[in-house]
């Protein structure tokens, strides 16, 4: 599986990103605006675990994965993917979070994946030539949602 681990602060306290991180409401692709609304659907919310799916819509393509969140450890939630367009099975993300500067949070990212289709090969490819700026790009917008309230 390609791996990419990356690094972020934010001004966000660490129970707030956690919060955001297992927020299942309609509200989850306000929060994430990388998740195309009509492409989210929660199928089971459990004390420290959910099976949701997840997509995204651009322009020439979609992708979309059935993924069981965890986050019985207190300070990483990790989603799993348990069927995908894109990727395969047991391919996942993992978000650590810890106490950072001036109140806020350093999260570390652990992004898994093993691409399935030409799309996933392509998102893979940039993934990783970019040491995951995507990733990345697309977690600073959830933060700064978080930042506006």
């Amino acid at each position: 599986m390609p791996k990419v681990e990356m690094d972020l602060e934010t001004r966000v306290p660490p129970d707030r990103v956690r919060a955001a991180l297992i927020d299942f409401s309609e509200h989850r692709p306000e929060i994430w605006p990388g998740i195309t609304p009509s492409l989210y659907e929660v199928y089971e919310v459990g004390e420290t675990s959910a099976d949701v799916k997840e997509g995204t819509k651009a322009p020439g393509t979609m992708v979309w994965a059935k993924e069981h969140y965890d986050w019985s450890a207190p300070d990483t939630v990790k989603w799993t993917v348990q069927e995908s367009n894109f990727c395969a099975p047991g391919s996942y993300v993992a978000a650590t979070i810890s106490p950072g500067a001036d109140g806020g949070s350093h999260v570390h990212l652990t992004w898994n994946r093993t691409p399935t289709s030409i799309a996933g090969r392509i998102a893979t490819l940039l993934i990783v030539a970019t040491k995951g700026m995507p990733i990345t790009r697309s977690f600073r917008k959830g933060m700064a949602e978080l930042e506006k309230s």
